[in-house]
């Protein structure tokens, strides 16, 4: 009888200890990006712990590798964006946390993958990635009054269904609010109660994440470079976006670019240098000179079969309504000569922002057609008026006006690749699909 009581007592504490730690995980782990030699790994506590991963090659159990380990502080939002750095190419991965010391279980499974040295030894591999813009996670105390605007939160898991390689956060990836954007409180709250989502929580474990921002995650709606708070929105993306980098040249955005097999991503930011839509007299940017310079640049400098272009917000639709590009038609005209000059081959557009999805088709004399797919939203509320716009480049049969997202994969033999887009409903149900040979955009 004793014994029998020690046991439970014993039961008891080990199952109180592991109830704690566990309860200490306020989202994630989120796989972030991944290269060949390094792989980011980033989790969010509840309060104040010492975090680590350990990895291991799959089908290697007995060679175990650690990150670092690190406190998580109230500072960073208890953040901690650790780097799985003995790894090697081509591999995949199965990682664990581990929370003051103790293994933290997940219900799903926890993965991540290298990149492949495929370069002058086989074809380029063949992956997948999904793509999606406006992520409104509903909080009654804070949203508007009337019909709530976030719904479907089940389309994560239709997306993780897909098991893409990784996942493109087209912008709107956050809704910040009235209460939210003016203080760095708020920010942050922002962003935990929109990462904690629990239909979130399996995608983040184990693809890998890549994101650009948009107007209702760098500030108020439709919010350009006056925007006073914008430093410390950017901060906040950095902390919850593990990126590979941020911003050129020294200055401060969220510009990066990163290389998945044989396609370059150029991932722009269409704020934090943006003019007032509505000013008059004055040079109209969006991207600004020195973001174009460094994009034409890069451009120029790429050997990728497909260079995709990522903005928050249409590029190709001709309409110079709402946000679109076409309001600041010199930057616009700027950028397609120069591409044209230039004579670059394999570009291709992806935009979110619009509420809606649809192909937009630019046919240019002499030279290929550029192409602009916008996705969204993933769970916003849709533009169900935007039906009728007339965007004349539109692609006929492309229009989506209901919640979505996008799985584009990369395939095929060198020489010989194509890039396909097919779109799918909340539920995962696929609605149309539209592919590029890599020779239509020569």
């Amino acid at each position: 009888m004793k014994n029998s009581l020690q046991l439970l007592i014993v039961s008891f504490i080990l199952s109180t200890v592991i109830y704690s730690s566990e309860t200490l995980v306020q989202s994630g782990p989120m796989v972030g990006y991944s290269d060949m030699m390094e792989v980011s790994l980033w989790i969010q506590t509840t309060e104040q712990a010492k975090v680590k991963f350990i990895y291991w090659a799959d089908g290697q159990p007995d060679k175990r590798l650690e990150t670092d380990e690190v406190s998580t502080n109230k500072q960073y939002a208890y953040t901690a964006n650790l780097i799985a750095d003995q790894v090697e190419p081509g591999n995949q991965y199965i990682y664990e946390l581990y929370i003051n010391g103790k293994k933290i279980k997940f219900p799903y499974p926890l993965k991540f993958q290298t990149q492949t040295l495929w370069q002058w030894r086989t074809d380029a591999p063949d992956f997948s990635f999904a793509m999606g813009s406006g992520s409104y996670i509903n909080e009654m105390r804070y949203d508007r009054p009337g019909e709530p605007y976030g719904e479907g939160y089940e389309i994560f898991n239709s997306i993780y269904q897909k098991k893409p390689d990784f996942m493109l956060w087209l912008g709107d990836n956050i809704y910040l609010r009235e209460p939210d954007w003016n203080t760095r409180t708020g920010i942050l709250y922002r962003y935990t109660h929109t990462r904690s989502l629990p239909e979130m929580q399996p995608l983040l474990g184990s693809v890998h994440h890549y994101a650009i921002w948009d107007d209702h995650d760098f500030g108020p709606n439709d919010s350009n470079r006056s925007f006073w708070n914008k430093e410390t929105t950017l901060e906040g993306f950095k902390i919850f976006f593990p990126n590979p980098s941020y911003g050129i040249n020294g200055k401060p955005g969220t510009t990066t670019f990163f290389q998945w097999s044989d396609v370059d991503f150029f991932l722009l930011d269409n704020r934090y240098y943006r003019s007032p839509q509505n000013r008059e007299y004055t040079n109209k940017q969006i991207l600004g000179d020195e973001q174009i310079e460094w994009l034409i640049d890069a451009l120029c400098f790429s050997q990728a079969t497909f260079k995709v272009i990522v903005l928050g917000g249409q590029f190709l639709n001709p309409l110079p309504i709402y946000e679109n590009h076409a309001n600041y038609l010199e930057e616009t005209s700027k950028i397609l000569k120069m591409i044209e000059q230039e004579s670059i081959p394999g570009i291709l557009f992806i935009s979110g922002d619009r509420h809606f999805t649809e192909v937009t088709k630019l046919d240019r004399e002499k030279t290929y057609p550029l192409f602009d797919f916008t996705i969204s939203p993933l769970i916003s509320g849709p533009c169900t008026t935007c039906v009728d716009e007339p965007n004349y480049l539109r692609v006929g049969g492309t229009g989506v006006f209901e919640r979505n997202f996008a799985i584009m994969t990369v395939s095929g033999k060198r020489k010989n690749r194509t890039l396909s887009c097919t779109v799918y409903n909340t539920k995962g149900e696929e609605l149309w699909s539209y592919s590029i040979h890599e020779t239509d955009l020569e």
